[in-house]
């Protein structure tokens, strides 16, 4: 890398602060936390800006001009990144300083060259520290098989999720831990385990390809990282049918959703086939949502719980997802067998918590009436 794309140099010009260098930009995400600030972007024809709280919040300053951008941007990226950029127009890497690592994707848009940059804290928080909207994660914690799915919008903590489990795992099981990722977020500590955590791009062609290789390397608990097409979802689902501990993440806002996303990647000629795969191999799936908290410091999960229970299973295979609500709502006690809980129930009881603001939980509910219910109740 040359002098002039140093991370310590200082290009953009602050109103009130001096200039800054992308190393100036980054220490912030340390001083005030990854929980708190979770994103920069940096963008030709804008100030770049921190996500805080979930708002965007601009740097007083100009916007970035296409060198100041190059200088800010280039400084993340090896070599062989930057050559990807330019044949390919968008990168995914990741770049680690003091006690953060960032996952970070650059990209060509309409004014020149834009990044989004994701802090995550090295130390990942335990368990009891997530905010489970019960005790399933006891349970996940003992499963010696099956898919786990973790969903939600973008940046809505999934990755934090799941290394705090497979964390875990790590610390009370001497098992062999295999993740496929893109690109690694949380850097796993060796513990009880053996953890082996593969980039695509860098130590594997794709997701698919680096399942098809895992099953000869002896895995026990399997992450993959997101399930993006369907030889990659359908690879998945055989792991968990075969005896592996699997999780993985999707990009959607319920856990209906979930299922039905799964299911519209296959014609409708394989889909009878892969709602029985599902039916057999599904564990848990984890809907969650970051809420901003009624104190303005940080914020909060809410969760969307089901549990592959029999009744949970046959609805699936008989494709009757639209039912699985009534279960979401109904099974709810304290069993290992039940645990279930609505987003809305959730939302409901942060607010009686006073974590989070009623009309706040209200704008991040799937179903407004069904929260309004849930409110009512005792």
């Amino acid at each position: 890398m040359t002098e002039e794309y140093s991370p310590a140099v200082k290009v953009y010009p602050t109103e009130n602060l001096g200039k800054y260098s992308i190393m100036d930009m980054l220490k912030y995400f340390e001083e005030h936390g990854a929980m708190r600030v979770s994103d920069l972007h940096i963008k030709v024809g804008a100030p770049p800006a921190y996500r805080i709280d979930g708002d965007l919040v601009k740097l007083k300053g100009p916007s970035v001009t296409p060198e100041i951008a190059k200088q800010l941007i280039f400084p993340l990226l090896k070599e062989h990144s930057i050559k990807k950029l330019q044949t390919d127009h968008s990168v995914d890497c990741s770049y680690r300083m003091g006690s953060l690592q960032f996952r970070i994707n650059i990209f060509r848009e309409n004014d020149g060259l834009a990044a989004a940059i994701r802090a995550l804290a090295l130390d990942v928080p335990p368990i009891e520290k997530i905010g489970f909207a019960n005790t399933i994660w006891e349970d996940i914690l003992n499963l010696k098989a099956g898919l786990v799915l973790l969903t939600g919008i973008t940046g809505a903590g999934k990755s934090t999720t799941i290394a705090s489990l497979i964390g875990r795992i790590s610390e009370k099981t001497a098992c062999r831990i295999i993740t496929v990722e893109d690109p690694i977020e949380y850097i796993l500590p060796q513990k009880y385990s053996i953890i082996s955590q593969r980039e695509v791009g860098r130590d594997v062609k794709s997701f698919h390809d680096g399942l098809k290789e895992m099953m000869r390397e002896d895995p026990d608990v399997i992450f993959v990282g997101e399930m993006r097409d369907a030889e990659t979802i359908a690879m998945t689902l055989m792991a968990a049918e075969t005896g592996h501990l699997v999780f993985s993440t999707l990009h959607t806002r319920d856990v209906t959703g979930s299922i039905t996303r799964i299911l519209d990647y296959f014609p409708e000629g394989r889909q009878a086939e892969v709602r029985n795969q599902l039916s057999l191999g599904l564990a848990y799936v984890v809907s969650q949502k970051l809420i901003p908290r009624k104190n303005g410091q940080g914020r909060v999960i809410a969760m969307e719980i089901l549990n592959n229970t029999y009744a949970v299973a046959n609805l699936v295979r008989t494709g009757k997802i639209e039912q699985i609500y009534s279960q979401l709502q109904t099974r709810t006690r304290n069993r290992p067998d039940e645990k279930m809980i609505t987003l809305e129930k959730h939302l409901a009881m942060l607010v009686k918590q006073g974590d989070i603001d009623l009309l706040e939980a209200q704008k991040w509910a799937n179903d407004t009436k069904a929260f309004v219910d849930c409110m009512q109740r005792d």
